[in-house]
């Protein structure tokens, strides 16, 4: 077979046909494909996202966090996309949020020049990773603290090299992930801080509070990083102004951003807020969380409708083995289904003038790798060819297993594609 490579302005169409790995679409070119969902352009299973709705639900988090006043630092590790990083910088955001040190050299190779890392540093090469970006000035990065023993490991790593770290110290509660439990952690971890006044600075306060499940128990846990961020400061120990407090993640942002708006603690503060999965949002787990805030906050209720499901996953129907079962084409590599099964959502005959509704009663009972099966009912019409849409719970989990997610307008039409970095 002849060897094909990518032209500026073209579109190879034996590349079109195979999707070569070694000559994709060049990004500038991603809306010129003239591709069509429904036309049965695109190969399926295929994770898609919708433009209208990206751009909802971009400003209304926009929205929501300026009425508070808090600042957004949005969890890039839920789509890994830097197009999708750049949109959400572009409209206001005060940096992304990362897991990993190469998710940070990632979106750092595509622009993203403040990162706060909402995990600890541990190993050398990852401080190695971190220590070579932060050699560029206009790179700020901040990583998380809660032992005396990393607290050293990092002060002497940095130390070697000449450099600095921004820390922020990690609050937990007992039973929960990561953060000191106690004051006598708390008080161990700043003694730490204070041998590497060279290498190490504590520049804020962070906490995730999505261990926890219950609101009250939330909201003494919030409280409480305020007073610690409060008698931290008093004690001249931050060495950032203004001082970061840090917390929310996509289901309790609501209630982070009512106790941290009122913070005061005697010197400047930003208040940075971590929600990522309010991009492309999901009817399963945060549709749950955006019905609460709904019902419940203020903000929320005197904006119009709340976030809208962006992602959704298309697939064919291979199979109608039984009367009562149908087998698609999709499976665990292609959708999340560790906070439920993908929900079947639209279906659409190839031909037909648009796609409709599903009955009500249509169900994913159980998926393999590459097949999902499909509960249905004697005398539905389903055949085999027809194109059903699914949504998801949990986008996290989706994202990561696609290297490339059309974008398509409201006709259907690919106007963009998503490339990601996991």
């Amino acid at each position: 077979m002849r060897e094909t490579k990518y032209q500026a302005g073209t579109i190879d169409p034996l590349n079109k046909a195979l999707g070569r790995l070694e000559a994709p679409i060049a990004p500038e070119n991603a809306g010129q494909t003239g591709w069509n969902l429904l036309r049965e352009e695109l190969s399926l299973p295929a994770a898609v996202l919708y433009e209208d709705r990206l751009a909802h639900n971009l400003e209304w988090m926009n929205r929501f966090m300026g009425e508070y006043g808090v600042q957004l630092a949005p969890h890039g590790k839920t789509t890994m996309a830097p197009k999708l990083f750049a949109r959400q910088l572009g409209a206001g955001a005060w940096g992304i949020t990362l897991a990993t040190a190469h998710q940070t050299a990632a979106a750092y190779a595509h622009g993203v020049r403040r990162v706060l890392m909402a995990n600890q540093l541990v190993g050398r090469r990852n401080m190695e990773i971190i220590a070579d970006l932060l050699r560029d000035p206009s790179f700020e990065f901040f990583s998380l603290v809660d032992s005396a023993d990393l607290v050293d490991q990092l002060g002497a790593y940095f130390r070697e090299r000449g450099q600095k770290l921004q820390v922020l110290l990690e609050l937990g509660v007992e039973g929960g992930r990561t953060g000191v439990r106690d004051a006598a952690q708390q008080a161990d971890v700043l003694a730490a801080l204070a041998r590497w006044p060279d290498a190490l600075s504590l520049a804020g306060v962070e906490i995730y509070e999505g261990v926890l499940k219950e609101e009250a128990d939330i909201r003494r846990f919030l409280q409480r990083t305020v007073a610690v961020t409060r008698e931290i400061a008093q004690q001249g120990r931050f060495g950032r102004s203004p001082v970061v407090m840090s917390g929310a993640g996509s289901a309790w942002y609501d209630v982070v951003a009512e106790e941290f708006a009122r913070t005061e603690i005697g010197t400047p503060i930003e208040i940075v807020l971590r929600p990522g999965c309010y991009l492309t949002h999901d009817v399963g787990v945060y549709k749950a969380a955006q019905e609460r805030i709904l019902a419940s906050n203020p903000v929320a209720q005197k904006m119009r409708e709340g976030l809208l499901p962006a992602l959704q996953l298309w697939a064919y129907v291979q199979s109608v083995p039984e009367p009562e079962r149908a087998i698609i084409g999709m499976g665990k590599r292609d959708a999340a289904f560790d906070a439920g099964m993908p929900i079947p959502a639209a279906i659409y005959r190839p031909g037909s003038d648009a796609p409709v509704a599903v009955p009500a009663h249509w169900e994913v009972t159980g998926m393999m790798d590459q097949h999902a099966y499909l509960q249905i009912r004697a005398g539905d019409d389903i055949r085999v060819g027809d194109m059903i849409a699914f949504d998801i719970s949990h986008p996290c989990l989706t994202f990561d297993k696609w290297r490339h997610i059309p974008v398509l307008d409201g006709d259907m039409r690919v106007i963009d594609i998503v490339q990601t970095f996991f």
